[in-house]
C-alpha cells in the first residue's frame, strides 16, 4: 500500500507525465528527466548534467506547466532564447524572452505579461537578470523555479567561463525558497563543485547522466594538407549540415571561401563579423538544409539544430571539455554523425602560448595546461577513443565502442617498452616532484640551471634518452598519461607522478606499444553519407519527402527552423504509420495537442493522399 508521503510525491509526477504527453507528445521521460523535475516540484535545488541532445531543457520547461507559476531561465545567448521561445509557443506554452534584440515597447509588453501572471517561462540574459528593476519585476511575479542554463560558465575551471555569471549566486538572496536548477552538458568534477559553490545552491541534488554519445563517430588525424584532408572528409557528407571549427577569424574566412569555390554551401561565422551578418548566417544554417557553418567557437552554444551530421575541427580546441561540447552539436537527433579533427604540433604551441600570455593567475594557467595535455594525449591514443573520453568525465565505458577510427582502423604501433621504462624511471628518480619539461631535460642530458641546481646530472637516468628528441619524449609522455601510467598533479604545479599500473612496466612484467607517428594521413572513408534515419520503403520515402516539403513551406512562412514544427523523426514515423485521423496523429511521438491543432490539417492532407 502506498504511503501518504509516496502518494504526495507521485501526484506531481503523474501530472508531469500527463503534461509530457499532452504538450510535448511524448509517452515517457528519458534519463534523469523525471528525477530532476520531481526535485524542482519538491522545491529542491539541483544540478543537471546531461549530454547535448539529452533533453536538459525539458527539466526546467515542464515544472512551470505543472505548478502554473513562471520559471525564470538564465541563458547566455539571444539566438537560443529566441529558438526556445518559438518552439514553446508552437507547443501552446506562454513563453517570452528579454534581451537587447527587443525595443523598449516590446520589453514593456513582456514585463506586463510577467506581472499579470501570464507567462510560464521567461528567458533573461545573465547581465540583465540582477538589475534592480528586473529583480523587482521577478519578485512581483512570484517565481516557481529558477534555471541557470550553460551553468559551466560560472566556473573559472570550466572551458567557457563568463564574468556575467559570477553574480548569479545572489539569486539565492533575492528569491529565498525558490528552487534553482543549474544545467550543463559539460563539466568535470572540479567544475561541478565550483558550480554548486558559486551559485550558492542549497544541498543540491545531483543528476549526472551518461556522457556517451554512441551515434557520434570520432576520428582524429595528424595534420598534413588540412584543406585536402577536409575535402576528403566532406566527400561523404554531400548535402548534409555541418560545422567546421577554426581557431582564427582569418582561417574561418579563408576556409569558407575555399569551400564555396569548391561548390559547397558554406558560410563564415566569427565575432569580427557585424551583428547582422552573423544573425543572417546563423538563420540560414538553422533553417536551410545542407549548409556548412565555418566558425570560431563564437558559434555553437545553445544551437538546437537536431540534424547536424558532422562537426570538423581544423585546429585543436582548448580542452577535452570544449571538444566534447563542440562535437556534441552533431547528431542531436540520435542518428549517425561524425566528429572529425586534424591536429599538429603548432596547435599545441599556439594554445600553450595563449595560456602563458593570458592575464589569469598561475593556478588557473596550470589547470589550462593540464587540460591541454589531456586533450593531446587523447588525440594520440591507440585504443578506443570513447573510453578515455568518458573516463575524463568520470563515466565508464563497457568496452571498445566499435565506432571510432581506432576501433575501425587500428593504428600501427611500436614497442615503446624500453623508452617508457626510461621515462618512468626518470620520473621516479627525480622524486615525482617535477613537471614534464624538467623530466625530459634530465632524460636528454640537458645542462641547464635547473638540472644543475637539483644535482640531477648525477642521476642514473641522466642522459639515457639523449638519442631521442624532445618531441618524441613528449609524445611518449602524453600517451603514458592517457593510459594512467603517469599523471600530472595539478595541485603540485603539474608535477609528474607514477600511476599504480606503472610498477609492472618498470619491473619488466609487461610490455607497452604506443602509436606510431603516421607519415601520411588516413584517407580511407566509408562509402556514402550517414543515414539520418532507418530506410523506408520507396512509397513511404516519397511520402516522407512530401511531408518534409510541407514542413519547409510552413517553416519559411512562419520564420522558424523546420525542426521547431516537427523533428525529422516525427515525420519519419508519420510516413511509416500513415495516420489519417486526429486521434491517430496524437499517437505519433512528438505530436501534442497544440501542434496537432496548429499543423494537423496541413499534414493530414498529405497523409490522406497516401
Amino acid at each position: 500500500m502506498m504511503t501518504s508521503a509516496a502518494a504526495g510525491a507521485a501526484a506531481p509526477l503523474a501530472r508531469a507525465l500527463a503534461v509530457l504527453k499532452d504538450v510535448y507528445g511524448y509517452d515517457a521521460f528519458r534519463g534523469h528527466q523525471a528525477e530532476a523535475i520531481a526535485a524542482a516540484l519538491a522545491g529542491e535545488d539541483c544540478v543537471v548534467l546531461m549530454p547535448t541532445g539529452g533533453g536538459k531543457s525539458l527539466c526546467y520547461q515542464l515544472p512551470p506547466l505543472v505548478t502554473e507559476r513562471c520559471a525564470l531561465v538564465v541563458s547566455p545567448l539571444i539566438a537560443l532564447m529566441q529558438d526556445q521561445v518559438a518552439a514553446l509557443e508552437r507547443l501552446g506554452v506562454a513563453a517570452a524572452c528579454l534581451n537587447s534584440s527587443l525595443d523598449g515597447q516590446a520589453q514593456g509588453a513582456v514585463l506586463r505579461r510577467l506581472r499579470a501572471g501570464e507567462l510560464r517561462l521567461l528567458y533573461v540574459a545573465p547581465e540583465r537578470v540582477l538589475q534592480p528593476r528586473m529583480v523587482e519585476a521577478l519578485q512581483d511575479a512570484g517565481l516557481g523555479l529558477i534555471a541557470i542554463d550553460e551553468a559551466h560558465c560560472v566556473s573559472q575551471w570550466g572551458h567557457d567561463f563568463r564574468q556575467d555569471y559570477l553574480e548569479l549566486g545572489a539569486l539565492a538572496t533575492h528569491f529565498p525558497g525558490v528552487p534553482r536548477m543549474a544545467l550543463t552538458a559539460t563539466a568535470d568534477v572540479r567544475t561541478r563543485a565550483d558550480i554548486a559553490e558559486r551559485l550558492a545552491l542549497r544541498e543540491p541534488r545531483w543528476f549526472v547522466g551518461g556522457f556517451d554519445r554512441p551515434n557520434i563517430r570520432y576520428t582524429v588525424q595528424a595534420r598534413g594538407n588540412a584543406r585536402q584532408q577536409l575535402d576528403a572528409f566532406l566527400a561523404a557528407h554531400r548535402g548534409e549540415a555541418g560545422i567546421v571549427y577554426c581557431m582564427s577569424r582569418r582561417k574561418v574566412e579563408e576556409t569558407a571561401a575555399a569551400l564555396v569555390a569548391a561548390g559547397w554551401d558554406a558560410l563564415p561565422y566569427h565575432a569580427g563579423l557585424d551583428a547582422r551578418t552573423r544573425s543572417d548566417n546563423q538563420t540560414r544554417f538553422l533553417r536551410e538544409d545542407g549548409v556548412i557553418m565555418v566558425a570560431t567557437i563564437a558559434f555553437g552554444m545553445g544551437i538546437d539544430k537536431p540534424d547536424v551530421r558532422f562537426v570538423a575541427h581544423l585546429d585543436l580546441p582548448k580542452s577535452v571539455e570544449a571538444y566534447y561540447q563542440e562535437t556534441g552539436r552533431a547528431g542531436r537527433d540520435g542518428a549517425p554523425a561524425e566528429a572529425w579533427m586534424v591536429y599538429g604540433l603548432q596547435d599545441v604551441v599556439r594554445l600553450r602560448q595563449m595560456v602563458d600570455e593570458s592575464p589569469s593567475g598561475e593556478e588557473h594557467k596550470r589547470i589550462e595546461r593540464h587540460k591541454l595535455d589531456a586533450l593531446l594525449g587523447w588525440c594520440e591514443a591507440t585504443e578506443c577513443r570513447r573510453r578515455p573520453l568518458l573516463e575524463y568525465f568520470g563515466d565508464v565505458a563497457d568496452g571498445p565502442c566499435g565506432n571510432c577510427d581506432n576501433c575501425l582502423t587500428p593504428p600501427r604501433t611500436w614497442d615503446a617498452t624500453e623508452d617508457a621504462q626510461k621515462l618512468l624511471s626518470c620520473v621516479y628518480r627525480t622524486g615525482q616532484r617535477f613537471g614534464a619539461q624538467h623530466v625530459i631535460d634530465v632524460l636528454r642530458g640537458a645542462t641547464n640551471d635547473k638540472v644543475t641546481q637539483h644535482g640531477h646530472a648525477a642521476l642514473s637516468t641522466y642522459g639515457i634518452g639523449a638519442e631521442r628528441d624532445d618531441k618524441h619524449w613528449r609524445s611518449v609522455l602524453r600517451q603514458l598519461m592517457v593510459r594512467g601510467l603517469v599523471s600530472a598533479d595539478v595541485e603540485r604545479f603539474g608535477a609528474l607522478k607514477l600511476g599504480s599500473e606503472s610498477r609492472a612496466l618498470l619491473r619488466g612484467e609487461a610490455r607497452l606499444f604506443l602509436r606510431e607517428d603516421a607519415t601520411q594521413p588516413k584517407t580511407a572513408r566509408r562509402k556514402g553519407g550517414a543515414a539520418q534515419l532507418p530506410p523506408l520503403p520507396s512509397a513511404d520515402q516519397d511520402l516522407y519527402e512530401r511531408l518534409r516539403a510541407r514542413r519547409k513551406r510552413l517553416s519559411e512562412s512562419e520564420g522558424v527552423p523546420p525542426y521547431v514544427i516537427f523533428h525529422d523523426s516525427t515525420l519519419h514515423e508519420m510516413a511509416a504509420r500513415r495516420p489519417t485521423t486526429y486521434d491517430a496523429m496524437l499517437a505519433i511521438s512528438g505530436v501534442g495537442h497544440a501542434k496537432l491543432e496548429r499543423y494537423g490539417a496541413e499534414f493530414l492532407e498529405i497523409l490522406r493522399e497516401g
